[in-house]
């Protein structure tokens, strides 16, 4: 699609959520009428994530301000630490809240450390809805943006099974953050796949493969000294796919390697044959959707959409890499790829209860 076809769906978003939220409590009368006092105002807001360093986070804040942008009169505090800092994200979010009234979307790998300072924020009544990793128990946040992990591992391993690895072969499995629970349902997925299709293939891991760039880079190149004879290895976090094809070109090997999410370099494997298929959580939506929710409850005056909202998957492999590899070349490239989406999205919200999230 042609980026300098890109139309404003502000209209469209807009209606899609007024269906959705009905003449409930705030509802359409108040905002048809002129009741809404922040139909028009400034909106202070802020999306909080896990690092500016890694692609799946700035895939989620690019999306993110592509819908403050679309508004035009929001001014979104975009804020991360520069690597992976649970503590600092921490602190982040806090000073973040203080400017951020109108609403705040945060997106962490370490969930567990957000149980206070969610529920300091949330009893002052500032809207928060949580991306990519679903808000930790014990807290009043009631809205979450994220995929299906489970079917994203599930993916995955059916990309694996239909390169023909061998039966009886060895396949080497790497988790980049063993403890967040969204990878460890990839995870799943994938070996579910694997053990019900490939029952005679040994399976060694998952193993900490690190989810920092240098550190996932030493961990795969010590898992591929330690199993010589694998036939594939395959991650589920980011930076897998940018590592594991360095390895190949480095070493020679020929093994089949697969990974998740869209990093540049992980896309160009795919297109020239080293990462057979990349499992996309599809980030860009997470942090667009979250980010768009926030301001049109605001502008409408109706209550933000409870439960779980799955914005979806997407695998890239040979048939599709082109026009994904073109999708992201810009912020405009991509916004007008996800536009047929986010109006069937808005139209017909993919709403569960959060408790089913997966």
């Amino acid at each position: 699609m042609n980026p300098n076809t890109v139309r404003r769906i502000g209209p469209l978003a807009a209606a899609g959520l007024l269906a959705l939220s009905g003449c409930g409590s705030g509802g359409s009368d108040a905002a048809g009428s002129g009741g809404c006092d922040t139909a028009t105002s400034k909106l202070n807001m802020a999306f909080v994530y896990a690092s500016t360093d890694q692609n799946p986070f700035q895939e989620m804040a690019l999306g993110a301000k592509a819908a403050a942008d679309e508004d035009g009169n929001v001014k979104l505090n975009e804020v991360a630490p520069t690597s992976v800092d649970g503590p600092k994200a921490v602190a982040l979010f806090q000073a973040a809240s203080k400017t951020a009234t109108d609403g705040i979307a945060y997106q962490t790998v370490t969930p567990d450390l957000f149980v206070r300072p969610l529920n300091e924020v949330t009893a002052d009544k500032t809207p928060v809805i949580a991306v990519d990793a679903a808000p930790p128990a014990g807290t009043q946040v009631k809205t979450y943006i994220g995929n299906s992990n489970t079917a994203l591992g599930v993916l995955l391993g059916e990309a694996f099974v239909k390169q023909n690895p061998p039966a009886n072969g060895e396949v080497v499995l790497g988790n980049d953050i063993p403890s967040l629970p969204l990878l460890v349902q990839r995870m799943d997925g994938l070996q579910s796949v694997i053990k019900s299709k490939l029952p005679g293939m040994k399976i060694s891991g998952p193993f900490d493969s690190k989810s920092q760039p240098t550190d996932n880079y030493n961990a795969w190149k010590s898992l591929s000294q330690a199993h010589p004879d694998a036939a594939a290895f395959i991650g589920v976090g980011g930076q897998d796919g940018v590592s594991l094809p360095l390895i190949k070109k480095q070493t020679s090997k020929t093994f089949l390697a697969g990974s998740a999410d869209l990093p540049p370099e992980a896309v160009a494997a795919v297109q020239s044959g080293s990462v057979f298929a990349l499992s996309s959580p599809e980030h860009w939506m997470k942090g667009y959707i979250a980010v768009h929710l926030l301001i049109q409850a605001k502008r409408t005056c109706t209550p933000i959409p409870e439960g779980w909202w799955n914005s979806g998957n997407l695998l890239v492999d040979k048939s599709n890499v082109d026009s994904i590899a073109a999708r992201q070349a810009n912020p405009e490239t991509r916004a007008a790829y996800f536009k047929p989406e986010i109006a069937k999205q808005l139209a017909n919200p993919p709403i569960k209860p959060l408790s089913e999230a997966n």
